[in-house]
């Protein structure tokens, strides 16, 4: 709720891919049982029902891919996620064709990194292959100098489907937002 997806998107729109695809995937909210055909795609044949189905690492070539909660998946799974991170190619699940991909990788996690790779929750190969750079993103509640901008962007994003276009804002319901705890972050 810190507003990593929002960044994410930022650093792409102002990045050379800008043009390609930005592609978002919470990792959390995929069963550990599918996460990888959605990932890496599925080829016909390679179990029961399955079609070629493009992944969504595919589907990102040459632009961004966001992966939120990376240290919600398995290690089993970050491994195969480092491969094809490493090797820059991925096969499809059923499939032996590599497939060369170039996809900008961002990755957050909802726990403090280091210490994830500490305790072994994330593979330290893993981290450190797509921690080039690391970036702390505070709660709302630390860095309310925010506010303002972020309060602006959801208005003009969702201007499309308000009663009333809004174009100011008292100075006392500024006040109001200043003062709240937003325990609910930019989500909120």
């Amino acid at each position: 709720g810190t507003g990593k997806e929002i960044l994410a998107q930022g650093i792409h729109a102002l990045s050379s891919r800008r043009n390609e695809k930005f592609i978002a995937v919470n990792c959390a909210a995929f069963p550990e049982t599918l996460i990888e055909g959605m990932l890496f795609g599925t080829a016909k044949g390679a179990f029961t029902g399955s079609v070629d189905r493009v992944g969504l690492i595919e589907l990102a070539n040459q632009g961004t891919l966001f992966l939120d909660e990376l240290n919600s998946m398995s290690l089993p799974m970050q491994s195969k996620l480092l491969r094809v991170f490493q090797e820059h190619t991925l096969q499809r699940v059923g499939s032996t064709v590599n497939i060369p991909i170039n996809v900008r990788l961002i990755s957050s996690c909802n726990e403090n990194a280091f210490e994830l790779t500490e305790q072994g929750r994330l593979r330290k190969d893993l981290f450190y292959r797509v921690a080039s750079v690391i970036l702390t993103i505070p709660p709302l509640r630390d860095r309310m100098e925010d506010l303002e901008k972020l309060t602006w962007y959801y208005i003009r994003h969702h201007q499309r489907t308000a009663d009333q276009p809004i174009t100011s804002i008292e100075p006392a319901y500024w006040r109001r937002l200043r003062q709240h705890s937003w325990p609910g972050n930019v989500r909120e």
